[in-house]
């Protein structure tokens, strides 16, 4: 499917479905949906700025990534956000929108491996979740959480557990009642029945009472 004619919604269709199965599946989860009601989950159309968006927001308030991303986008004008201005960038310019030297050098590596189709994001859509997320990793600054943020949040995959993430494992001992943080196994375990809607699942545990999105994730939703 050619990029332009990717969904920019998860396809209400299945939604619904998976709607219908975790209420079957999971008393717990079917409880979150019904305090919560319908889900609705934009997707970003260019993988490209929803990658630079997750490394600007690592590690600093939402506030502060959602500066620094205006000044990017005051600096590029009409150009498009794209690896090819990125290259074309001096530093000193990107280091005055307020990126740290490491983000910088976050951002070179993924323009150049971009550029070079290392990573290739035309393509991406196409591949399986493990071969999307064995690609984007071998980006600096990219790690398994942020890959899996991308499959969910930018490809629209229904079926992604981020068993890394600390608000959906907080969500799952408050409803589970467990008595900490589960562990990625425990997680998995719990998970079992919402296959295959995972990524569903995991979008009500965020919503759902005082879970928070993290930082990067609350730059995805923006």
């Amino acid at each position: 499917m050619p990029r332009s004619l990717r969904p920019t919604v998860m396809s209400p269709e299945l939604v619904a479905e998976a709607i219908t199965h975790l209420r079957r599946s999971d008393r717990t989860i079917c409880r979150i949906i019904d305090a919560h009601g319908p889900m609705t989950l934009p997707l970003e159309a260019d993988p490209f700025r929803v990658l630079v968006r997750s490394i600007i927001s690592q590690q600093i308030s939402t506030a502060a990534a959602a500066s620094i991303q205006r000044r990017v986008d005051a600096l590029r004008g009409r150009r498009k956000l794209s690896a090819a201005w990125v290259c074309d960038m001096e530093d000193e310019a990107l280091r005055q929108c307020g990126l740290s030297p490491q983000k910088l050098r976050y951002l070179r590596d993924l323009a150049e491996k971009v550029s070079m189709r290392t990573v290739d994001l035309r393509t991406i859509h196409e591949r399986p979740d493990a071969e999307v997320i064995r690609e984007l990793t071998q980006v600096l600054g990219i790690g398994i959480w942020t890959a899996q943020m991308f499959l969910i949040f930018s490809l629209g995959r229904l079926d992604v557990l981020p068993t890394g993430d600390l608000g959906v494992r907080a969500a799952i001992e408050r409803e589970y009642q467990l008595p900490a943080h589960p562990t990625p196994r425990q997680c998995e375990e719990i998970a079992q029945p919402w296959r295959p809607f995972a990524s569903i699942a995991s979008w009500y545990l965020w919503r759902s009472s005082d879970a928070r999105l993290s930082v990067e994730q609350a730059a995805l939703w923006q």
